[in-house]
Parts: C-alpha cells; structure tokens; sequence
C-alpha cells in the first residue's frame, strides 16, 4: 500500500513539473531566434550598395583642373574659394599668375565691363603667356589703348562655357571673331596654341580658363 502511495506522489510530482520544464525550454528558443534575427540584420547587406552609416558621396566634376592650378593661393582672395565670390577682373586681381593681364585690362579700361558683364568665360593669359612677347612689342601694346583692348576683348565669350563645350567649340568673342577650341578630359588648346593650364576657375559672373599663350585676332 505504501509503495503504490509513494508511485502515485512520484507521478503527481512530475506531472507538476513538466509544465515548468516546457516554459523554460521555450523561453530558450524564443532568446536563441532573437539572436539569430538581430545577428542576421546586423549582416544583411544595405540596399543600393550602400554602406549603414556610411555618408553620401557627392561629385565634384566642376573643380578646378590642370597643373597651373598649383600657382593659385591655397587661402584668401585669391584662393579659389575667395574667387569664387568677385567678379572677374577684382577676382583676377587677387590672384598673382594673373598680374600682368591685371595691368593690360587696367591700362585698356576694361575692369568696370568685365566687372559688370554677365555669364561671360574669360581664356586668362598667365604672367608666362605675356612673358613670351618680346618686352618691346608688350610695351608697345600696352601704350596702344585701342589694339590692346581689341586684344583683351579677344578673349571673352559672352556665355559660361563648361570644359564638355571646349572639346569641338567655335564661339564668337566680345572682339566679335571667333576662337576655336579642342581637347578632353583636362587637356584643352585655344585656336591650336595657346594650351589651358588651370580650367574652370569660378568667379561671381564668369568661368575662367588660365592659357599659357596670348590670343591674337586674325584681324
């Protein structure tokens, strides 16, 4: 008798227990598939190919190019930033590879029309471009207003032209004839001699393109 009381008390005992055993193994298996999914997000690949916290990448295909760009200040007014915020004859003014065309446009009266002139592009003879005419010739144009501003005017087109327009260009200038222009990538010529050697250069009203040769007019 005693012995069947004691199987009875033994089978009640784990009758009340297995509900325990149950919820523990299924409070286990919930931890474990909240593990699996966190550890799964935590590896699932972001859309699009982009990394998670990762920033956008902005492009930047209107920054100055070229190797004379390395003669420009790296900070003030006559950095790219700062000439960014003139316009173009004070903006050339700031920047010393521009000096000497700073001079001709002073000599020929032309800072007030470049300075209010808009959406204009302005091919910028470097100080080595004017260094190639023999002094003699140079002092002589710069003593003769009405050649000399026939000259400066060659040099501007009455639009902002963007490098993907100098690949195969024709346009007419403020001189009213026409230069021509060639190249890719960051390698450009004007009228087949004179070879851009810092492009797109921004000022407030104009897109400047330093040259490393004087332009003449045919005429």
């Amino acid at each position: 008798m005693n012995m069947r009381i004691r199987r009875v008390a033994v089978a009640l005992a784990t009758a009340a227990a297995l509900p325990v055993v149950l919820t523990a193994c299924s409070d286990g298996g919930k931890d474990d598939g909240a593990s699996n999914s966190a550890k799964a997000s935590a590896s699932a690949p972001v859309p699009d190919g982009k990394s998670a916290g990762s920033p956008a990448m902005a492009g930047s295909s209107d920054q100055p190019f070229g190797p004379g760009c390395a003669s420009v200040p790296k900070d003030g007014a006559g950095a790219f930033d700062g000439m960014a915020k003139d316009p173009v004859a004070t903006a050339a003014s700031n920047n010393p590879a521009l000096s000497t065309l700073v001079t001709a446009v002073r000599k020929a009266g032309l800072v007030d029309t470049l300075n209010n002139a808009e959406n204009i592009t302005v091919f910028a003879p470097a100080n080595e471009a004017f260094a190639k005419i023999p002094k003699a010739t140079l002092d002589k144009v710069l003593a003769d207003k009405a050649r000399l501003t026939k000259i400066l005017t060659y040099h501007v087109v009455g639009q902002k032209l963007t490098p993907k327009q100098l690949e195969n260009g024709s346009f007419e200038t403020l001189e009213k004839s026409r230069l021509i222009t060639s190249g890719s990538g960051e390698s450009y010529t004007v009228n087949d001699s004179a070879r851009v050697v810092c492009g797109e250069v921004r000022t407030a009203n104009a897109n400047v393109y330093i040259i490393d040769t004087v332009l003449m007019p045919k005429n």
